[in-house]
């Protein structure tokens, strides 16, 4: 049910509820229950002597928790307190509100805690609030409280006083994490160094103006699922369309942004993991899923890689692991041609088969299997319930993009490169940056990796050599080994001929990158020129350019779309060589370039998921232990 069906219950409620009869109980006057707004003033005033709390009716999601205190306050100051009483006051209050009109029975003076048989009245309605309110934990605190402090006559219970209290401190802090500012830790190093695991955010959302939460129904303080119990944390039964409130600015590029994350409209979940499997990308998984079903249940892959082993021990060859994989690929599509490509759609439709029943198999691009995962299904997440994702924002709507050997253009100029950024560079002679002593150096700014790498069999098939850094260390790098040579890294290029069929190889790097097409090869290193998508921007639209506006039309701004085999394009049932965007989109990527999942893999981020500008880092804590103290109240750049 859409939001504005709820504004309307608030409108129409105070008639359904006869307050202009009700009122005349109280010292006030009939036509005073007619005045929209000021109805709702008089009834908080009489209930809870908070009269501004009406204010927080304005709120979407708040307004029901006010609409309920404001019946609850209401119906007990004419006498009805019991739990059953309550139940109704919170979910269905107009039985109550017509007996009240009928009655002619003046309001009630407000509790007497002294009283012994009033307090009683009221108890159990009152562990009721305090429990919806905080399950369990409300009592532990309300009930440790009572049996260590005396019990004063005439004040409220400890139960009454810690419900009030709680209930008030849920709504103000939804209120200003939902509006204002919202706390985020960062989870992974795609941001590194720039921001590190570990480190707390304020991720401000006045700075773009603040969402109206498309699910406002929802527990507070949590965002999708409710720790220790994991079921979801919101409810559907109200719904709003998307709408942004004004804020201070607009998305600039290089801004670091949070959003949610574009691809988990549909996504695997499984609350066991730390992270769970919410950030990957479902259409992702399927591909790669039907990649490991083909290599596992077809001759083709163990054949080529016993032949391709052979051929290694025969010419005592000592092979990278990435390129004996390749060879192996390579080799398969000897032996399998163009059946893969012909039987694609039936092991994708197996792939989903195994992933609805709970299993997913991990292969990095080259099939090389590292782990099987049993999970909890897939389930679909609203916008405003999709995961939080941070990166730099460095591309904005009518932009032109372009990656060329790890260096990104916008609009034909070298983009800002952040002082944090890390590029990976490989180099000719590791054992010179091993010593420890020389490496003490470069801990700050730069990451070494190194791996003896080993095939899936635990066979050494070469080494991995090279060193994620920033400006500053690489520059002190290359100054301290004139010798060295430090090469950005670059991934194979292949060519991008829709009439020849991309080999599997070609296949798993292609579906990879955005657009995700078999045809259109982009890579971690090298994209293709391409323009962001602004508002009301037209563009014409064909089988050649499709596939970077299939998600922008049919999951973002949903349409219908179909493509027929002849090459026409119908968008909700009609025949279209253009189209017009609804919405500005952002292309993000992480500071920590090659181990960053990004815009890169799932494209576009819409308008409508950004989250707010991350500000400020407010703490900082070390996953290997400690404190970094030195990050603490440092501002974002």
């Amino acid at each position: 049910m859409n939001v504005l069906y709820f504004y309307l219950l608030l409108l129409v409620h105070p008639y359904i509820s006869m307050w202009w009869k009700s009122f005349n109980l109280t010292e006030h006057k009939s036509w005073e229950a007619l005045i929209p707004g000021y109805n709702y003033f008089v009834v908080f005033k009489l209930g809870t002597k908070k009269p501004w709390w009406s204010l927080l009716l304005l709120f979407p999601g708040v307004h029901i928790v006010m609409w309920s205190v404001a019946n609850v306050s209401y119906i007990r100051r004419f006498g009805y307190f019991t739990l059953i009483d309550t139940v109704q006051g919170i979910f269905f209050p107009y039985i109550i509100m017509y007996k009240i009109a009928q009655s002619n029975d003046p309001i009630l003076p407000e509790t007497n805690w002294a009283n012994s048989k009033e307090v009683g009245d009221r108890e159990w309605g009152d562990h009721l609030a305090l429990f919806l309110a905080l399950p369990f934990i409300g009592h532990v605190i309300a009930l440790g409280f009572a049996a260590v402090t005396r019990a004063q006559p005439g004040k409220k219970t400890k139960v009454k006083e810690w419900g009030d209290s709680i209930w008030f401190a849920l709504v103000a802090a939804l209120i200003i994490r939902t509006y204002v500012f919202e706390p985020f830790k960062i989870p992974t190093g795609s941001m590194e160094k720039t921001l590190l695991v570990g480190d707390f955010l304020f991720v401000n959302k006045l700075a773009y103006g603040p969402k109206v939460p498309v699910t406002p129904v929802s527990y507070p303080l949590v965002h999708n699922t409710v720790p220790w119990i994991n079921i979801k944390s919101y409810s559907n039964i109200e719904t709003s369309n998307y709408t942004r409130l004004p804020g201070f600015g607009s998305i600039e590029r290089n801004d670091v942004v949070v959003f949610n994350y574009p691809a988990g409209d549909t996504a695997v979940y499984d609350p066991r993991m730390p992270n769970g499997l919410m950030g990957h990308n479902y259409h992702d998984i399927v591909n790669q899923e039907a990649m490991y079903l083909w290599k596992e249940q077809t001759p083709y892959y163990k054949k080529a890689e016993s032949i391709i082993r052979q051929q290694i021990q025969k010419e005592n060859q000592l092979v990278n692991a990435n390129d004996f994989s390749k060879m192996v690929w390579e080799a398969t599509w000897e032996n399998a041609g163009e059946k893969f490509f012909e039987e694609i759609d039936l092991w994708k439709s197996k792939a989903r088969q195994v992933i609805a029943d709970g299993i997913t198999h991990r292969c990095n691009e080259f099939g090389i299997l590292y782990e099987t995962i049993e999970h909890y299904g897939v389930i679909y997440r609203p916008v405003d319930k999709r995961e939080n994702y941070i990166k730099r924002c460095v591309g904005t709507p009518g932009d032109w993009l372009e990656l060329k050997e790890s260096i990104l253009y916008v609009n034909d100029k070298r983009a800002y490169i952040a002082p944090q950024q890390n590029l990976l560079y490989e180099i000719q002679d590791f054992k010179a940056l091993t010593d420890p002593e020389m490496m003490a150096k470069y801990t700050v700014d730069a990451n070494t990796q190194y791996d003896q790498a080993r095939d899936q069999y635990g066979q050494r098939v070469g080494p991995i050599q090279g060193v994620h850094v920033n400006r500053k260390a690489i520059k002190r790098l290359k100054k301290d080994f004139t010798n060295q040579k430090f090469n950005l890294r670059q991934r194979p290029q292949y060519s991008d001929n829709p009439s020849l069929i991309p080999t599997p190889y070609e296949y798993m790097n292609n579906i990879k990158f955005f657009p995700n097409d078999p045809f259109i090869n982009n890579t971690v290193t090298d994209f293709h020129k391409f323009q962001i998508p602004k508002k009301g921007q037209q563009i014409k639209i064909n089988p050649k350019n499709i596939a970077y506006y299939r998600r922008i039309i049919s999951a973002y701004e949903g349409h219908n779309l179909v493509e027929k085999e002849d090459g026409t394009i119908l968008i909700d049932g009609k025949k279209a060589t253009n189209y017009t965007f609804a919405m500005n989109y952002y292309w993000m990527m992480g500071d920590n370039r090659f181990n960053s999942a990004d815009s890169r893999m799932w494209g576009f981020v819409p308008e409508d998921h950004i989250v707010g500008k991350a500000s400020m880092v407010w703490f900082s804590n070390d996953p290997y232990g400690g404190f970094r103290w030195d990050r603490m109240f440092t501002a974002i750049k």
